[in-house]
């Protein structure tokens, strides 16, 4: 039998959120974290964007995942393009593994919240400041 990868364990917490009632959404933090936990120099910027501004929102302003998807939406709509951001220089110390590791339900859930807040974390103070100054200009959000 073979080991279960990260990329296995990344789907498989996919399809767990997707199917998860929970009215935050927890599901968009997932997409989040995992494409910074993942991102190197080649990501898009539009993709680092929308998932950076997605962790901060989630991770500093307590936004549901839910509303971060509204705010995506509402960023496609008005800006291209979008900004390349450096990628973190270290891996978090939570992966898409750990949080599958947990039991299902409320540890699971909130070892999605862990794992977000690591991603986050492991991104540079420049970083994190230039996403809160475009999360200001774009969607209004005080920093």
């Amino acid at each position: 039998m073979s080991a279960v990868t990260e990329i296995e364990d990344y789907h498989a917490l996919c399809a767990y959120t997707l199917s998860h009632a929970d009215p935050v959404f927890l599901h968009q933090y997932v997409v989040d974290t995992h494409c910074i936990q993942n991102a190197t120099a080649q990501t898009k910027g539009i993709a680092m964007s929308f998932a950076l501004i997605g962790l901060y929102l989630a991770v500093e302003k307590n936004i549901s995942g839910k509303q971060v998807q509204r705010f995506h939406m509402q960023m496609a709509r008005v800006r291209e393009p979008w900004p390349r951001f450096t990628p973190p220089s270290a891996p978090a110390p939570i992966t898409a593994s750990d949080v599958m590791a947990a039991p299902p339900g409320i540890p699971r859930d909130r070892m999605i919240l862990a794992w977000a807040e690591a991603v986050w974390s492991s991104c540079s103070s420049e970083v994190q400041n230039q996403v809160r100054a475009l999360a200001h200009s774009e969607l209004g959000i005080e920093g």
